[in-house]
C-alpha cells in the first residue's frame, strides 16, 4: 500500500509539473506570414527569412510568440487564394497577409487583386484567424491610374474589413541597394532586418488586438 501511495504521488506531482508547460503552449499566440518570395525567405537561409526573424524581435520583447512561413516565391493573389486554407491550418491565431506584389509586376487587373484579396479576407475572418494586412504599392512604369487603383487595394480593405494595416512591407528597402539582393528587388539580410525593425510596432499592436488587450 506504501509503495501505490508513492507511485499515486509521483504521478500527481508529475502532473501539477506539466501543467504550467501546457499552460505556456496553450498561451502561444500561433501566426503565419502568408506571401510571395518576400515571405519566403528568397535566397537567404531561413533563419535569415521575414517570419523567423520578427519571431525572434518579438520574443526578445516578451512576447510568446511563433511565426510559420508560409511564403511562396513567385506567388500571386490567385495562387494564395488556391492554397489558403490548406496552408494556414486550424489553430492559428493571426496570419500577415502579404500578396501583390507578383500581381503588379505582371500588370494583373487590380479589380482581380482586390478581389482575391478580399476573399482571403473573408476565409479567415469566418475561420476566426485575425489579419494584419501588409500593403504593397505598384511600380512607377505601371502608369498613374494602374498605380492609384492599385495602391488603393489594401487601405481599402483594411478600412472596411476592420484589419490591422501596414501600408507598404518594403518601406525602407525599395530603392536602397545596401537593403537589397543583387537583383534589386529582394531584401537582403540588412532589408529584412529593416522590414522587422519597421513592422515590430504594427506586429506589437496586432498581437495585443490577438489577446484582446
Amino acid at each position: 500500500m506504501r509503495f501505490k501511495s508513492l507511485i499515486t504521488l509521483l504521478c500527481i506531482g508529475l502532473g501539477l509539473a506539466a501543467t504550467p508547460m501546457q499552460a505556456a503552449a496553450a498561451d502561444e499566440i500561433k501566426l503565419v506570414g502568408f506571401g510571395d518570395s518576400l515571405m519566403a525567405a528568397y535566397n537567404l537561409q531561413a533563419s535569415e527569412g521575414f517570419p523567423a526573424r520578427l519571431e525572434a524581435a518579438l520574443r526578445e520583447r516578451g512576447h510568446n510568440v511563433s511565426i510559420t512561413n508560409a511564403g511562396v516565391s513567385g506567388d500571386t493573389t490567385s495562387g494564395g487564394l488556391a492554397r489558403l486554407d490548406w496552408s494556414v491550418p486550424d489553430g492559428t491565431d493571426g496570419v500577415i497577409l502579404e500578396l501583390g506584389a507578383n500581381d503588379a509586376l505582371r500588370g494583373l487587373p487590380p479589380e482581380k487583386t482586390r478581389e482575391n484579396l478580399e476573399a482571403m479576407i473573408k476565409r479567415l475572418q469566418e475561420r476566426g484567424i485575425a489579419v494584419l494586412l501588409a500593403g504593397m504599392l505598384a511600380p512607377p512604369n505601371m502608369g498613374g491610374d494602374y498605380e492609384t487603383k492599385f495602391n488603393a487595394i489594401y487601405p481599402d480593405l483594411a478600412a472596411r474589413y476592420e484589419l490591422t494595416l501596414y501600408p507598404f512591407f518594403l518601406d525602407g528597402v525599395t530603392g536602397n541597394p545596401d537593403q537589397l539582393l543583387s537583383d534589386g528587388m529582394h531584401p537582403n539580410p540588412n532589408g529584412i532586418n529593416t522590414m522587422v525593425e519597421k513592422i515590430l510596432p504594427v506586429a506589437e499592436r496586432f498581437l495585443s488586438e490577438i489577446k484582446g488587450e
